[in-house]
């Protein structure tokens, strides 16, 4: 059956800060039947890998005609201690597409947990278009000076008369989400665009008119389809959409000479019927080869325009009008480095970028990249339009939310002045960050200076005893806080070396191939000595023998190696497999990668037969996990490996899509540990 892909973002509804290993569990229901679909767990950025999921064939949703589902509905339950528990009704998935949901948990207020269900509606076309109720010209009254895009708009959730829930939210997420909510992300990209377009023009317009405000309302727009359009609390979000979204979400349609964004009527053109454009027709025009203004222009008349607007609110700065890459300098370079390290406070998956000196090298290429994964951008680590913007809008909330300062304060931090404020133990921060760089750099010369294994911007206790190190040299107090006088002997011994040194990251440099089955020589080398260093920590990837040939063993290894970090588990060594295989082997070797922490494996298979002490504790383990899942039947722990063992491991396995033979194995060892880990700490 085809499939269709979904990943999970879950942040804190109180703060946006990510939830690392939040419990995410994705199944469907079959006649009053759970199947079971996938187990995953949130990395430190609160994402998920992409999981694969079955959904009808592609061309359901390309056919006019079709009466029959043109999707899959997934239910998804996120869990995460100190947090109420969100379930997600009819997540909708088309075949090929990718999509990401993104969630908001709330913290509970007591020690008992609330779990809230939300349903998403069947997706469908605008079909109940109340036709002639909008007006293409605003009416008499409140009307903005200029058109505004603004940050964040309020939605109302139902009729404009309805006592229903006002909701905030970001505005780029409110024109991704009607358009996942109402077109079929299985279309052309210029029937996409086109749609869009109208969905963007009609927001705006209600702002621009002040339409609801002027009539008394305490929000900018209604999600009924009857007075304006689809938006759906707590959907996902297609990729396709939101890529063409964030291209384009500071644009609209202007009509004539009206100064006001046009207010783009349309409908599905199939059931329901109205004067502008029709969603169904805008797909076959597209087939018939017209692009997106050829469409526009055929429902709208050739007197249109598209008009962008730079009136963005609480945006810092605006986008310079080309591209940065690597090669690029300047203030504009300087300022992403600072808002990377400022979002990297949060994110720490993105690497640190020091010095901050306006040079685009290889160091700021790569923060990029890794920052456009976090958020579903085209990884070429490029600042195009999309990408300086989205920078732009975390960085500002990450900055309020983290409460630092304006640039000007970072711009003295950065040159050497004293923060203001003292850090210590447990502080964290951008100015943490930099403390950490001098410090790395001054232990580079002098060894009397314990160092630090990474700048994370987290003052922790590598960062205690670098601090230590140093007062005890310099005669200072030694009490680990970096206060006015140590700040200043830390700078001035730094200054000695800057520009003499720069950290090593010790990652070697991808060498511009795919490494694959058949592959021999020294890169082989080279991959297979990173795998037997990470497998040290990663008991589950087999130790390879060095040999320079890239044969079953080696594919076996880099396959479990990409499922681990959440990469597709092709078994080829390509750019991002590279740099993350590369990248965690330096940090184990630094001792900066965190062990698992889990029982050892015995050594043997564990299965119908075993008896003995390792049994006992496996047992136990699984009676933990099976009063969380009630499909794990429980079992006693009597050290005996019978049936009802077997049959709560099979059922186990099959919670986590293991190959479920009913033997405890290497992985299986592995995956009962780690989630009882999760689950009891």
């Amino acid at each position: 059956m085809p499939k269709g892909y979904l990943r999970i973002q879950v942040n804190s509804a109180r703060d946006a800060f990510p939830i690392e290993n939040a419990m995410i569990r994705i199944y469907k229901e079959i006649d009053g039947v759970i199947a079971f679909e996938g187990f995953q767990i949130t990395d430190a950025d609160g994402l998920s890998p992409y999981v694969s999921l079955s959904a009808p064939s592609i061309d359901l949703s390309l056919d006019e005609s079709n009466r029959e589902m043109t999707y899959e509905g997934y239910h998804v339950e996120i869990r995460s201690e100190g947090y109420d528990t969100l379930e997600i009704v009819n997540v909708q998935i088309f075949a090929t597409i990718y999509a990401n949901l993104p969630v908001n948990l709330v913290p509970s207020v007591s020690k008992l947990t609330i779990r809230t269900v939300d349903f998403i509606p069947d997706h469908q076309l605008l079909t109940n278009y109340k036709v002639n109720e909008g007006q293409v010209y605003p009416p008499l009254g409140r009307i903005l000076n200029s058109v505004v895009i603004p940050k964040t708009i309020t939605v109302h959730l139902g009729r404009p008369e309805s006592n229903a829930e006002n909701l905030n939210v970001d505005f780029v997420y409110y024109i991704k989400n009607c358009a996942s909510s109402e077109i079929y992300p299985s279309w052309e990209p210029e029937a996409l665009r086109a749609n869009i377009y109208c969905i963007l023009s009609l927001t705006l317009n209600r702002i621009y008119t002040e339409w609801y405000p002027s009539k008394g309302y305490s929000y900018d727009i209604t999600n009924s389809t009857a007075f304006d359009q689809a938006f759906v609390k707590n959907r996902n979000i297609f990729d396709n959409i939101g890529e063409i979204v964030d291209e384009i979400f500071n644009e609209y349609i202007q009509k004539g000479t009206f100064e006001e964004p046009y207010y783009a009527e349309y409908c599905d053109g199939k059931i329901a019927d109205c004067p502008g454009l029709k969603q169904w027709g805008t797909q076959n025009l597209a087939l018939d080869g017209l692009n997106f203004f050829e469409i526009l222009e055929f429902y709208y008349g050739n007197n249109i325009s598209i008009i962008t607007s730079n009136t963005i609110e609480e945006v810092q700065s605006s986008y310079p009008g080309v591209p940065l890459k690597v090669g690029s300098n300047g203030i504009d370079v300087t300022n992403i480095q600072r808002q990377l390290n400022s979002v990297a406070v949060n994110y720490p998956s993105i690497k640190v970028i020091l010095p901050v000196d306006g040079i685009f090298g290889t160091k700021t290429e790569e923060a990029v990249k890794v920052f456009q994964k976090t958020f579903s951008l085209t990884q070429d680590g490029i600042i195009g339009k999309r990408t300086w913007y989205k920078i732009s809008f975390i960085y500002t909330a990450v900055r309020k939310l983290a409460e630092l300062g304006s640039f000007g304060v970072q711009n003295d931090f950065l040159n050497g002045e004293y923060p203001g404020t003292p850090l210590s133990l447990n502080d964290k921060g951008v100015e943490v960050q930099y403390l950490q760089y001098m410090l790395i750099s001054i232990a580079e010369f002098d060894d009397d200076i314990k160092t630090i294994s990474s700048i994370d911007g987290n003052f922790g206790k590598q960062t205690y005893q670098s601090v230590i190190s140093f007062q005890s040299k310099y005669n200072l107090n030694n009490d680990g806080i970096v206060g006015v006088t140590s700040w200043n002997k830390i700078y001035d011994v730094f200054s000695q070396y800057e520009g003499i040194i720069v950290p090593d990251e010790n990652v070697d440099l991808y060498p511009g191939y795919f490494i694959r089955v058949g592959s021999n020589g020294t890169q082989v080398q080279k991959v297979q000595t990173a795998l037997n260093v990470i497998g040290s920590i990663y008991t589950n990837i087999p130790i390879l023998i060095v040999d320079s040939n890239f044969g079953t063993s080696t594919l076996n290894a880099v396959k479990i190696f990409q499922d681990i970090v959440g990469l597709p588990s092709d078994g080829i060594v390509g750019e991002v497999t590279w740099t993350a295989l590369f990248t965690l082997e330096a940090e184990i070797k630094a001792g900066d990668a965190p062990s698992l922490g889990l029982p050892p494996y015995p050594g043997t298979l564990l299965k119908v037969g075993s008896s003995g002490s390792d049994v006992v504790f496996i047992q136990q383990r699984i009676q933990s996990i099976s009063m969380y899942y009630k499909s794990i039947p429980y079992i006693n722990a009597d050290g005996l490996y019978g049936p009802a063992t077997k049959s709560a491991v099979v059922a186990f396995q099959i919670l986590l899509g293991l190959s479920a033979d009913g033997i405890i194995g290497q992985i299986t060892w592995y995956k009962i540990n780690e989630i009882f880990t999760q689950l009891t700490s």
